[in-house]
């Protein structure tokens, strides 16, 4: 792995209804990416379908696939001819009824890595994914690629800080997000500004308190009824360990965008605001509890969840 750093390519995209030419789309994204000096690229969230959980349809449990599968197979021969690492999100069929919201990671060499499914799975209006997803259970793997150490995860997880430090004491350069985030056409304008502030805000915040590279990928345009379904605000950003913005996309356009990560910056961010040294791992132990119910200062931790 080279010690200067590396090249992310973030692949913003709209999803139609035909899975084939979705695949198509992020094939020609990753090329043009690959082209223009991208070491690792990565596609939105279900990049292959609509995004289909804003109703609870059984139908839809037929776009699901296994890993390893015809679309992993399409990719990794494509990292093999562009020797690029793809970040590349899978709707996976483990089993007959069990089913996860997947991203796998290839190598540059087309060796697919692994996977990480989704641990966090969001029940909301016109996010139904409980309905499709059985939450993962691989923990918050790391992946040592050709050109960096990478740490995927999805989505709903980019507002959990646990997900976030713990690939990071797994050793991640870099975090990645492939999301699907989008407003609804009945939000005003004030609530659409802040949603997606609060967005970009928690997610550079992992940058920060992590000291690594954060990348968030996401789809845009409108899907599903035009008085209800969801618009996809792209917006798909990466950020050094300071939480400085190094790429950022349109917040409605089809685009593909290059950060260039300087690994040094890592060392230095750590050194300057040494958050991992500070850590008081003996006090944490509540954090495996749901709530701190109220207790003397007098009572051990109880064993309630």
């Amino acid at each position: 792995m080279p010690n200067s750093g590396f090249t992310v390519g973030l692949v913003q995209m709209a999803c139609g209804n035909d899975p084939a030419g979705n695949v198509a789309a992020a094939v020609e994204g990753v090329r043009q990416g690959a082209q223009a000096g991208a070491q690792i690229l990565c596609l939105p969230e279900l990049f292959r379908s609509m995004y289909f959980c804003q109703s609870e349809d059984v139908a839809y449990f037929e776009l699901a696939e296994a890993v390893p599968g015809p679309t992993t197979r399409h990719l990794s021969a494509l990292a093999a001819e562009l020797a690029v690492v793809l970040v590349a999100p899978v709707f996976e069929r483990r089993a007959a009824g069990v089913y996860h919201n997947t991203v796998v990671v290839i190598d540059a060499d087309g060796r697919l890595l692994g996977r990480y499914r989704k641990t966090h799975i969001p029940d909301d209006p016109l996010y139904y994914e409980k309905f499709y997803f059985t939450p993962g259970d691989l923990g918050y793997p790391v992946f040592d690629t050709r050109y960096a150490r990478v740490g995927p995860l999805i989505c709903w997880d980019q507002w959990f800080p646990e997900a976030a430090r713990l690939s990071a004491l797994a050793g991640a350069e870099l975090l990645v997000y492939p999301s699907a985030i989008g407003w609804h056409p009945a939000e005003r304008a004030t609530e659409r500004a802040t949603q997606r502030e609060s967005w970009r805000t928690m997610q550079r915040a992992h940058a920060i308190a992590n000291g690594v590279f954060v990348a968030a990928i996401n789809r845009v345009g409108h899907e599903g009824p035009t008085d209800n379904g969801l618009t996809f605000w792209g917006s798909s950003f990466a950020c050094g360990p300071d939480g400085q913005i190094l790429a950022d996309s349109a917040v409605q356009a089809p685009e593909v965008v290059l950060a260039t990560c300087d690994r040094d910056a890592i060392e230095r961010q750590r050194q300057g605001w040494p958050f991992l040294r500070d850590r008081r791992i003996d006090t944490y132990r509540d954090l495996t509890r749901r709530l701190l119910d109220k207790r003397t200062a007098s009572e051990p931790p109880g064993d309630e969840t």
